[in-house]
């Protein structure tokens, strides 16, 4: 036992049948694949005890599987979805991670509350797809409240993942079920820019990261169909870049100096938007 009542396991499979018991909306928890693979990449880098900040953390199912394998986490969110503030579902989310010790901050919309060089690992799971504007400030800003060598962990849906390729083709929308974005109460919540291999080696390039870590993975099997699901499967295997689901892990570099912004003539090279020149300058 541990601060709060917290309990912690030695191995992620059980950790997911702890915090599973414990969660308090069981079918959030349906399937317990990405849950567990985000708890081994953890333990791949860091030993127990290492400071762990869960950004974008929602009802902490993620940071609870870290939590119970003994890592010492911070949750931050504005459990602002349209599900977080029905009912008393935000003093439930709250009582389970007080539960298991893992402090919650709830953000403000305005201001970051860490402390440079606090954490070894900041992560951020089905987070950088929901950001309407570019992630650049935000992860410098989180990044800087990383250690030296410390870690960044991403992971995000996979923008032409097989399954979106097969939509396409049969005429379907690869985007969020139009419904959903249609009554969806302001402000919109859902993905706005999904990712493919490229974005992840262009975000750390521009973030001064060292990659260490970059697949892709199975997160979201269950929204394929059960009788194409064994062929879905096959074919992934051959080509893992298909799959639903980028894993990304990334380390700051020795020296570590990301840029804030670009000056505009390197703007105008890299995003190649000539139509911005100044009058007289064609």
């Amino acid at each position: 036992m541990t601060k709060s009542g917290s309990v912690h396991s030695a191995s992620a499979p059980e950790a997911w049948r702890l915090v599973r018991a414990r969660f308090p909306f069981p079918d959030y928890m349906a399937h317990d694949a990405g849950h567990i693979e985000i708890a081994k990449t953890v333990m791949r880098y860091l030993r127990p005890g290492a400071r762990i900040l869960d950004f974008g953390a929602g009802p902490c199912d993620k940071t609870a599987m870290v939590a119970a394998l003994g890592y010492d986490c911070t949750a931050a969110d504005d459990l602002g979805d349209e599900w977080h503030q029905l009912g008393d579902n935000r003093t439930a989310i709250l009582a389970f991670a007080e539960s298991l010790g893992i402090r919650y901050v709830q953000l403000d919309g305005k201001t970051l509350p860490f402390e440079p060089g606090t954490y070894d690992m900041v992560m951020l799971h089905d987070v950088l797809e929901h950001l309407h504007n570019s992630p650049r400030a935000l992860l410098i800003d989180l990044l800087s409240a990383v250690r030296a060598e410390g870690y960044l962990f991403v992971t995000v849906p996979n923008h032409v993942n097989l399954r979106k390729r097969l939509d396409v083709l049969h005429g379907r929308t690869s985007l969020p079920a139009y419904a959903m974005y249609y009554w969806y109460p302001d402000p919109w919540r859902g993905h706005v820019r999904e990712y493919t291999r490229g974005d992840c080696e262009r975000l750390a390039e521009y973030l001064d990261l060292e990659i260490v870590e970059l697949r892709g993975t199975h997160h979201m099997l269950q929204k394929v169909p059960p009788r194409l699901l064994r062929l879905y499967e096959q074919l992934s295997r051959l080509a893992p870049d298909v799959r639903d689901t980028w894993l990304f892990v990334a380390r700051k570099r020795p020296g570590w100096n990301p840029k804030r912004a670009l000056e505009p003539d390197e703007f105008r090279r890299v995003t190649g938007l000539r139509g911005w020149l100044a009058a007289g300058e064609r």
